[in-house]
């Protein structure tokens, strides 16, 4: 199924691109209703609402963390001139806080330090995990969407830099594992203001989908709702006030768009500017 989280935080299933039918509860109540015992949500056939008169919410709201896949792509490492990747990283914490709503406004913080965008394939986990095996992995998870994954450069830790209100724009459509398909073979591109900045397949993903879930459930325990963000390829560059970016994913349909304002930014306070790969 093809979900969204719309207007109050009510959710639906998406027909097509253009009509909503309401579910009953909350994205959280589909999925924890799904993980209890697996039962597809049931569209409540009334009070239909048109896609064009809604306002698209990001998926799951309240996730209680947002694990996150540094340097996943070899492209990427290449280009960030870096020795490391995921293999040797592991994961980072994204604060839930920074989440936005699809079709958004990014606000940079600072007038001097640099921001760019990454687009990203985001799982949604849908079964309380503790250690599980990479190939039992898939089975926890209930669905897949687009995040943006913002990010100011710096030699600040990862967790810092990522987590600013307003930096994770993530939706606008979870669509259920059992339609998504294999997350081995999902195509990703990334415009900023029209330019063609980010394409790539998960086939080339340092660690599989699969990899990341078993790795994280390892080291903490993941509850549904619980995002887990698969990393970026290559392609990444500075955004800035004005500027649209638009992340389109082969399976989730409608593209995950946000606009970039610096309305109130200041100095940045800390001093790791110079202390990032080039």
């Amino acid at each position: 199924m093809r979900l969204v989280s719309y207007d109050d935080g009510r959710v639906g299933h998406l027909i097509g691109d253009g009509e909503i039918i309401p579910l009953a509860g909350s994205m959280r109540t589909v999925i924890e209703r799904w993980a209890r015992d697996g039962a597809r949500p049931t569209p409540l056939r009334a009070d239909v609402t048109l896609l064009r008169d809604a306002t698209l919410r990001t998926p799951v709201m309240d996730p209680s963390k947002i694990i996150a896949a540094p340097v996943n792509y070899r492209d990427h490492q290449v280009e960030m001139s870096v020795d490391a990747q995921v293999g040797a990283l592991g994961f980072f914490l994204e604060a839930p806080s920074s989440l936005l709503d699809p079709g958004g406004t990014i606000q940079l913080p600072y007038h001097d330090r640099r921001f760019d965008q990454e687009g990203e394939l985001a799982v949604i986990i849908g079964r309380t995990a503790c250690k599980v095996d990479e190939d039992e992995a898939l089975d926890y998870v209930f669905g897949y969407t687009g995040l943006l994954d913002i990010t100011m450069r710096g030699g600040e830790d990862r967790s810092t830099r990522k987590s600013f209100d307003t930096f994770t724009p993530m939706g606008p459509v979870l669509v259920t594992a059992d339609e998504f398909g294999d997350p081995r073979n999902v195509e990703l591109r990334c415009w900023v203001n029209g330019e063609l900045r980010q394409q790539a397949n998960t086939a080339d993903l340092i660690w599989s989908v699969a990899t990341l879930i078993s790795y994280a459930s390892s080291v903490t325990t993941l509850y549904p709702g619980d995002v887990v963000t698969t990393g970026t390829p290559a392609g990444v560059g500075p955004i800035a006030a004005g500027d649209d970016i638009r992340l389109e994913l082969s399976g989730i349909g409608l593209p995950l768009t946000a606009r970039v304002a610096a309305d109130h930014t200041i100095a940045c306070p800390t001093s790791g500017a110079n202390r990032c790969p080039v």
